[in-house]
């Protein structure tokens, strides 16, 4: 549609050139009418006519033609804004099940506390090198792929939302992580991996895949809730160390989110 629109919107650039070249000879020429009989100046006049008018009715033909594609180009990016609006909205209600989700798994899990050292990078790496333990429990099989990733991202957040069927959920996500590595859902099927791995009690799968989202793609918008969340899975496990580490991180590499501002509360009460 653009490069039909350009195309169009060159040709009656070069037509109201020509038009303008045109109009510019036919006033030499009608200036130029000044010798031979009455009937030969009328006939050279009328010539001159006729071609203003063809000239002018391609313009118009034109400029109607150009006009149509300036409608249907603006109706395709109304429908595109349109569009961009429901990903969005969907998004959102998304991560609000994802935070909801997380909050009745944290409810679920004890605190405590030990004196460990470590660093935030440390705590992130050695979770994101647990992949074995997060990998042991893949069924791809339990899970029916179409062969569509959004088909099957959709069909796995159907299994915690709607079915609250939460083990074949995590199949259903493992599957689409290993087949779809470069969708654009990796990010969320890893938090949500890591998410109801955290539910069922398996901390260090859940480390893994929170790591996961924080090593390979920092830039998703659930990297600093992932970051905050290793934060509590190290608290949880023993590591203070390693947890205030994280957490420091969660401030420093992410300030001005929720996460930070959560993060911000567990270091002011150890």
């Amino acid at each position: 549609m653009i490069s039909n629109f350009r195309s169009r919107l060159l040709s009656l650039s070069l037509l109201i050139g020509v038009a303008a070249l045109g109009a510019a000879n036919a006033q030499a020429s009608i200036s130029s009418v000044g010798s031979g009989s009455v009937e030969d100046r009328v006939t050279t006049l009328e010539r001159i006519s006729n071609g203003q008018a063809q000239l002018l009715q391609q313009l118009q033909q034109q400029l109607s033609s150009t006009q149509s594609d300036m409608d249907s180009l603006r109706g395709q990016i109304q429908e595109n804004q349109y569009q961009l609006s429901q990903l969005a909205e969907r998004q959102k209600d998304l991560y609000q099940q994802m935070d909801k989700l997380s909050s009745a798994g944290s409810s679920n899990g004890a605190q405590q506390s030990a004196g460990d050292s470590g660093t935030a990078a440390g705590a992130v790496n050695s979770a994101a090198g647990n992949e074995a333990a997060a990998s042991s429990g893949v069924d791809a099989a339990a899970a029916t792929q179409s062969g569509d990733a959004n088909t099957d991202y959709n069909a796995a957040v159907a299994l915690v939302l709607e079915k609250k069927q939460y083990d074949k959920a995590i199949s259903a996500f493992q599957a689409f992580v290993k087949k779809y590595p470069d969708s654009t859902y990796i990010p969320n099927a890893n938090y949500w991996l890591g998410q109801l791995s955290y539910n069922k009690g398996k901390k260090d799968d859940a480390a893994y895949y929170f790591a996961t989202v924080v090593k390979d793609y920092p830039k998703s918008p659930k990297s600093a809730d992932a970051l905050y969340k290793v934060g509590i899975i190290m608290q949880e496990k023993g590591d203070s160390g390693k947890a205030k580490a994280v957490y420091q991180q969660v401030i420093k590499q992410y300030p001005n989110t929720e996460a930070a501002k959560q993060a911000q509360k567990r270091l002011s009460s150890s």
